[in-house]
């Protein structure tokens, strides 16, 4: 007895140290299994849909480029949190150490601001940047990713599962002879295996080991084991693939339509900041203008006065000619504030601190207004009175611009596929109408120990073969009331309808958006030229103004004129080349022909290779 209950004792021991050991592993390593299982499934959907491979980073850097701003350029901090969730401090709820990885180097890593300076960034610079630390881009990772995740926990429905449990217990009873109580314990021991297949087939096998005995100086023991096996078949109702994997290709589907959508968000989302980014130029330079005005005008008034004193200018004209100082220094110091209104903007949009020094590079406007010069005919006066009276032009050619559109662009294909999908669920809603037959089978072997077995001194139970049981079950569920599938199959018609509907307006609104985005570029070109003369002309005018009032033929406020004009014109110039060039992102964009990573590193594609007539876009490069 005492030989077999120590064999018994260090079986069940061995048993709980294998399903202990199983189960305890630790939050790191279930963090990792997450993360290689999220990456499998999302390399392979890109793979599928033909898109570059690429990290998917949804854990913040060791040090940010906000934290390291924060921290060299000695910027007011509230709270830790504003450094990142590694400053977060230890408390009994989080410990940094054991919930994130080692330090990594961010997107962002190579832009170092030098102690306390400004940090001058350009166009790229501005994109890799906010791709590191804008809270909407990082949010737009973290639901691609989460999505990866909800696909992987769809295919466990058809893995195979195995279960395992430990159980111990103690009793304490009255005796059987009425005077006094028995004591006893059990342990058991479960393994089991689970697999549902595509089909619809379900199986459930386990094995389950025993031990049980009496609380008493004998210390009696008895052992036992029990295997059961049961599987259900469906045959009606929810039998077949088609029906039973719904909900694991919907989760498919839903990472390419993720996937499709994140490389639309990426080139949205690289216009976006690039148009903000002009925006800020554009200010920045307005502010030059309107302070450039202010000092001409001071020069004017200036002269004014002496022309005044010297009896050569009324009075009347000097106190017109003091109002336009006037106006010229508060229109400054409006452009300086609304300067410093979109620089604190755009440093929230690409997610720095407002109050970190960071300056755009200023001469990216000059270079772009370089670019611009190229493809912008020299003026011709005859040609500009010739075009005076000309016919506006045809509007450009769109045919091949939108077949580039709907063959690049995933996020509307998207909307053709869950057309399919609407099919697909109305398919699945129509089998749930159906009759349900089940057939089942269970098999048993083995007899449990129980206390009353080892006080009846038996030290085992039967493990026979022969003696196991078997039986077999059918399960039939007519079709008599069916109210709430049949709710549901009327839905999923109305929801195929909604599906076409979406379909159709996804398609018009991108021919009306590529369209648009057409005619809006061929229109900010001709504003180029047109603006562009515009200046060369104010510019003529304050010239001769300005000789002609210095010999007594024109009064001062025909250079007044002149001088306001030609910082409209300017004001307008600059407007025009920043407006052509978001306008030409805006179409790559649309046509889905702007290539963009997930760290915020992005090309163009020269579209008159494409065969696509967007203005100026082919004499660009």
């Amino acid at each position: 007895m005492k030989t077999t209950f120590r064999r018994t004792a260090s079986a069940a021991a061995l048993a709980a140290l294998c399903a202990a050991g199983a189960g305890c592993r630790s939050a790191q390593a279930w963090r990792a299994d997450a993360d290689r299982a999220a990456a499998g499934r999302l390399a392979a959907a890109r793979e599928a849909e033909g898109v570059r491979e690429e990290a998917l980073e949804v854990e913040s850097p060791s040090d940010s480029l906000r934290r390291r701003l924060l921290v060299g350029q000695a910027l007011p901090v509230f709270d830790p949190a504003s450094l990142g969730i590694r400053d977060l401090p230890t408390n009994r709820y989080w410990r940094a150490g054991d919930r994130l990885l080692p330090g990594r180097e961010g997107a962002d890593a190579a832009f170092a601001p030098a102690g306390t300076n400004a940090l001058e960034i350009g166009l790229q610079d501005a994109v890799r940047i906010a791709a590191a630390n804008s809270p909407d881009f990082r949010a737009d990772k973290e639901r691609l990713f989460a999505t990866a995740l909800a696909l992987d926990l769809a295919s466990r429905e058809f893995h195979s599962t195995l279960l395992g449990a430990l159980e111990a217990a103690a009793e304490s009873s009255p005796g059987a002879d009425g005077g006094g109580r028995e004591g006893s314990h059990g342990e058991t021991a479960k393994a089991g295996l689970r697999r549902t297949f595509e089909n619809g087939v379900s199986t459930d096998a386990s094995l389950a080991l025993n031990l049980a005995g009496m609380l008493t100086g004998e210390r009696k023991t008895a052992w036992g084991a029990v295997a059961d096996l049961s599987v259900s078949i469906p045959l009606l109702r929810g039998s077949g693939s088609l029906v039973r994997r719904e909900s694991l290709t919907q989760a498919e589907r839903d990472l390419v339509y993720a996937v499709r959508e994140f490389e639309q968000r990426k080139r949205a989302f690289v216009a976006d900041v690039a148009r903000a980014y002009l925006s800020l130029l554009l200010a920045g330079r307005t502010r030059r203008n309107e302070e450039e005005n202010w000092r001409r005008v001071v020069v004017s008034t200036r002269r004014s006065r002496r022309m005044a004193d010297a009896s050569r200018l009324s009075k009347a004209a000097f106190d017109q000619a003091h109002q336009s100082e006037l106006a010229a220094r508060a229109g400054w110091i409006a452009a300086c504030q609304s300067y410093e209104n979109a620089l604190d903007s755009f440093k929230i949009r690409i997610g720095l601190p407002p109050d970190a020094r960071v300056e755009p590079r200023e001469r990216d406007l000059e270079e772009l207004q370089a670019l611009v010069a190229r493809f912008l005919a020299p003026p011709d006066a005859e040609a500009d009175a010739a075009g005076a009276a000309a016919p506006a032009a045809p509007a450009p050619e769109t045919g091949r611009a939108l077949e580039v559109a709907f063959g690049r662009r995933g996020d509307v294909r998207n909307a053709r596929d869950r057309v399919e999908d609407a099919q697909r669920h109305l398919l699945v809603a129509e089998d749930a109408l159906r009759s349900e037959i089940t057939l089942g089978g269970a098999a048993r072997v083995g007899e449990p120990a129980t206390a009353a077995m080892a006080r009846e001194g038996r030290d085992r139970g039967e493990f026979k073969m022969k003696d196991g049981t078997a039986t077999g079950s059918l399960k039939i569920d007519l079709a008599f009331e069916r109210t709430e599938e049949r709710n549901a199959y009327r839905n999923a018609l109305v929801a195929l309808e909604t599906a076409v509907r979406d379909y159709q307006k996804a398609e018009d609104d991108l021919k009306a958006t590529v369209r648009q985005d057409v005619r809006a570029l061929s229109q900010t070109r001709e504003q180029l030229a047109i603006q562009s003369r515009a200046v060369e002309l104010a510019e003529r005018r304050v010239r001769n103004q300005d000789l002609l009032l210095e010999a007594g033929r024109a009064d001062m406020t025909d250079l007044l004129d002149a001088q306001a004009a030609l910082l409209a014109a300017r004001n307008a110039l600059d407007r025009a080349v920043t407006d052509w060039r978001v306008q030409e992102l805006a179409l790559q964009r649309d046509l889905g022909t702007l290539d963009a990573t997930a760290d915020g590193v992005w090309t163009e594609t020269d579209l008159a290779a494409l065969g696509v007539s967007a203005g100026a876009a082919e004499d660009t490069e």
